[in-house]
Order: C-alpha cells, then structure tokens, then sequence
C-alpha cells in the first residue's frame, strides 16, 4: 500500500490554509509596520543629535548662530509642495 500525504489522510482540516495564511500575513504586516516605526525614530534621533551638534558649534563660537540657522534649515524636513506652493 502506498503511504498518502495529502491533507485528506494526514487528517489536516482544510479549513485551517486560510488561517495559517492570514496568520503569517498579520506577521509580515507587523515587522512591517515595526520596521517603518524605528526607521522613523532613527532618524528623528539623528536629526535631533545633528541640530544639538550645531548648537554646540553656535555656544563655542566656531559658527556663527546665522550660519548654524541655515544649516539647520538646510536639512529640515521635506515640505509638501502640494499644499505650499507659492503659485496659486
């Protein structure tokens, strides 16, 4: 007699599929979604170590505080063009 493997003999319901399916689908939309929220705050951290470097640059008098502004500026966040355009 030959040995079966199917879901039918190895007495797996076939109804299970779809929740294992959407269990591992839930899975890869969390580490997704923890992925996306660290990428964020390392940046945030990097940004906001950045601005305290230029600080201490302006409080020792390497830059002055003008120039610190600009560079801070220079590397702020990217705006929306939609909205703030100047074209109306």
């Amino acid at each position: 007699m030959e040995c079966m493997n199917t879901l039918a003999a190895s007495g797996i319901d076939g109804n299970l599929i779809p929740i294992v399916g959407a269990v591992i689908g839930g899975l890869v939309a969390i580490v997704g979604i923890v992925m996306s929220v660290s990428r964020r705050i390392a940046v945030t951290n990097a940004r906001e170590k950045t601005k305290r470097e230029i600080a201490a640059y302006v409080a020792e008098g390497s830059i002055t505080p003008e120039e610190g502004e600009r560079l801070i500026r220079a590397g702020g966040e990217k705006e929306s063009k939609s909205c703030h355009s100047g074209a109306v």
